[in-house]
């Protein structure tokens, strides 16, 4: 990450967000807290100036977590990173989105490009920001890593102008490529530096220091996409 360019790393080990209302819990963080203090301590005495904070990936297999525990929030922040269980789209999504919210939890919600379902469902989407919610694209899937169905719902989360941020969803794997020089070459080539600016560094800086993210203006679609849209749509 740091020869990629990458300065500060938020660490988002996976957990259930049932867990959190368990007795569980404690041991399962404690556990996670051990391992995250031997990360910062090698991180420090090889990468001095790299930034190393915590946080978790909570899965929504319940609507209401508990997730008082700052640990549990993305570097002490009210930003939360949340995905939808098995990358499948449960019932009431909105309303567990909006129910976070009145206990003053920002979530984040992970590759919404990678549920199934989501392309019949794509307005989906604008109306979990419209609740307040943060939306968090992968790089791999901007590359096809996950299949084409998840690349083409990424651009049209970007060409809506509905992505707040991207990430690697790395999560420790070493065989993997990170791709952000791959998708930087991919908004250079569409004209597109200023939204990959704002998505790979302003915005995640900003929710790392429990700041609103900055709004992100539209990808601009290639010609033949657009093309083929206003064929769609019956317009010359």
């Amino acid at each position: 990450m740091w020869e990629a360019g990458i300065g500060r790393v938020i660490t988002t080990p996976h957990i259930d967000g049932s867990l959190t209302r368990t007795a569980a819990a404690g041991p399962t963080l404690a556990a996670v807290d051990t391992a995250f203090h031997e990360l910062q301590a090698a991180a420090r005495a090889r990468l001095p100036d790299l930034v190393v904070e915590r946080g978790h990936e909570v899965m929504l297999d319940v609507p209401d977590p508990d997730l008082s525990d700052s640990r549990l929030r993305l570097a002490d922040t009210s930003f939360v990173l949340v995905e939808w269980p098995r990358l499948m789209l449960p019932p009431g999504t909105v309303d567990a989105v909006a129910r976070l919210r009145e206990l003053g939890v920002r979530p984040v919600i992970a590759h919404p490009e990678r549920y199934r379902g989501m392309a019949e469902r794509f307005r989906l989407a604008e109306i979990w920001r419209q609740e307040g919610a943060i939306l968090q694209v992968n790089y791999g899937s901007l590359v096809g890593r996950y299949g084409a169905g998840p690349r083409s719902l990424a651009l049209r989360l970007l060409i809506a102008g509905w992505v707040d941020c991207l990430s690697t969803d790395f999560h420790g794997r070493p065989h993997l490529e990170l791709h952000v020089s791959r998708v930087r070459a991919l908004f250079e080539e569409r004209d597109a530096v200023e939204q990959f600016d704002l998505l790979a560094a302003t915005n995640t800086g900003r929710i790392a220091e429990g700041r609103d993210p900055l709004p992100v203006p539209p990808l601009r679609p290639q010609r033949r996409l657009w093309s083929r849209l206003k064929g769609l749509l019956g317009t010359e």
